[in-house]
Formats: C-alpha cells, structure tokens, sequence
C-alpha cells in the first residue's frame, strides 16, 4: 500500500484519538492495541516517513496515559485513607461527638439501674450468660467466655457480626434518626450492664484491662457508626439550601464512606477479641500497651488527624 492511501484510510481515526482522547481505560487500551498495529505497519513499510514519528508519538501519548491511570488506580486507595476518610471524619465531627454523648449517656443509665435493680443485668444480658458468668467466675476464670471457641472460628464469627450490627446502626439513620439513636440505645445499656456487673463483682480492674483490649476499637466504631447513621438521618431532616434528594445523597454517600472505614478496624477488633482476649492472664504491662495503642490510634486518627489535615489543606 503506498504512504499516501495508508494516511488516508486512517487518518481520520488517528485525529481522533489526537483530539478526543478516551477516558475509558478498555476503550484506551483499544486505541493502543490499534496503534500500535498501524505503527508496526509504518515502521515495515515507511521506516524514515513523517507519520512513522507521528504514530510513535501518539502511541506513546497514549501509553503513557494508560500507565498514568494505573498509578491513578493504585494511589486511590491510599488517598482515601490518608485525605479523603479523614476529611469527611473531619466534617461530621459534631456528629461523632452527639453519638458519644448519646452512647455514654445510655451507658451511664444502665449503670446506675444496674446498681439499683438486681434483676436489671439479667433482663439486659440474660439468664443464661449471667448464669454461664458466674459459673466461670466461681471457677477462677471470669472471662472464660472468651475461651470456649478456637481463636479462627471466634474471629470470623466475631467479625461478620460486628460488621453487620455497625451496618445495621448505619441504615437505622433512614428513618429520620431515631432509629440510629434506638440502636445506640440498645448497644449502650448493653454495655453499661456488663460492665457494671464485672465491677460489682469486684472486677471492675481486670474486666477493663482484658475486655477493653478488643472492646476499645469495638465501641469507638460503633460510636463512629452512630455518627455515620445521624449523618444519614440528618441528611434528610435538614437539607439546608439542597433539594432533600440531593441532601440524602450526600449524606448517604459521606456515611458510607465513614462505614468503609470502619471495617478494617473491626475486624482487627475481632482479630484481638479472637486471639488475644482468652490469654486474661497476660502480663498487665502488655494489656495496658495494647489498650493504650488502641485508644491512641482511634484519637489520633478519628480526632486529631483530622483537624490537623483540615489547617493544612485549608485556603489560605
């Protein structure tokens, strides 16, 4: 085929990969395969020809392009663990801080019927754990409970659910809030009646250094949840100047992406409540390092992260 019929039977498609490059990574690797063939054929046939420069430099336009989305792909993610998460945590953090109070507050009520209402525990947690409790209390090993399953079986188990209740608490925001604040209600009696029996049982200490082990990141999350869960809810009840449509979307949206955070913490939460909490005879030095770094990773990363990324990337 001569140069100039080459040129024209495909010029017309080169212009317009010149001029409307894809975006589509599929089409673009199309576009490159096809190239490339084009530029095999001018290399052959027209080795020190214009347009062999011309589709070497378009080829590599485009390859480049491809290769610049793959770095795009892969930067995402650390992106929005590093910037994107920590900014929306950063916007909602009235939010996080109504659902702490909302949790403590229910926390502190059941604590208080607790120490007023013998039978309150066991209408909270049932006759068979409290049962089940004591039994393990009388033989030396209060947190037995931990122990009953093998480490991998707990850890799944534990995880599927706590994801699964954190989700729950999130969706319950559809219905205006009060369900978010119902599922925080539950979750926080729940808490305030175990704990308080581990103290009226003398073990208050111990109950916080082998429980909180997993329990800090489990309950930061579920209060983070709840956040994530008023977001929604308040998306719809105030929408401001938005179409509430538009207001439910980017609720819906911004708490999602708080509940993608969250998993990897649950389920390094159920990691340390399947694998760590059974030994409740560990050294109270290595204890104390593990809650401590726990609760210094959810108030860095969840508080003062965020803040501190908020100046920087503030306009000046």
């Amino acid at each position: 085929m001569r140069e100039g019929l080459f040129i024209k039977k495909n010029i017309d498609k080169w212009k317009q990969y010149q001029y409307e490059p894809a975006t589509d990574p599929d089409e673009m690797a199309g576009q490159f395969t096809d190239l490339v063939n084009d530029l095999g054929y001018s290399k052959t046939f027209y080795p020190h020809s214009k347009v062999t420069n011309y589709l070497n430099g378009l080829a590599s336009r485009i390859y480049l392009g491809i290769y610049r989305n793959k770095r795009e792909e892969s930067s995402r993610i650390i992106r929005f663990w590093k910037t994107e998460l920590p900014l929306v945590v950063r916007r909602y953090h009235r939010e996080i801080l109504y659902s702490f109070i909302i949790f403590t507050l229910f926390a502190l009520m059941a604590a208080f019927s607790a120490a007023h209402d013998e039978t309150f525990v066991r209408g909270v947690l049932g006759d068979g754990y409290v049962d089940m409790t004591e039994d393990n209390i009388a033989k030396g090993d209060p947190f037995g409970v931990y122990k009953h399953d093998d480490a991998m079986s707990m850890f799944v188990a534990i995880a599927t659910n706590n994801i699964k209740v954190s989700f729950v608490i999130f969706i319950c925001g559809f219905i205006l809030s009060i369900g978010t604040i119902w599922q925080l209600f539950q979750n926080g009696v729940m808490i305030g009646a175990f704990q308080y029996y581990f103290f009226a049982k003398g073990l208050g200490l111990k109950s916080v250094l082998v429980i909180w082990i997993h329990g800090t990141l489990e309950i930061s999350s579920v209060i983070i949840a709840g956040a994530a869960g008023l977001v929604l809810g308040n998306s719809i009840l105030f929408p401001g100047t938005h179409r509430r449509i538009d207001s439910l979307k980017r609720g819906g949206k911004d708490g999602l992406k708080l509940m993608i955070g969250l998993v990897p913490v649950f389920i390094v939460a159920a990691f340390l409540e399947g694998f760590v909490t059974r030994y409740s005879g560990m050294p109270v030095l290595l204890s104390i390092s593990i809650l401590g770094g726990s609760l210094f990773f959810v108030v860095w990363y969840f508080v003062v992260y965020p803040i501190q990324l908020e100046k920087k990337t503030r306009p000046v």
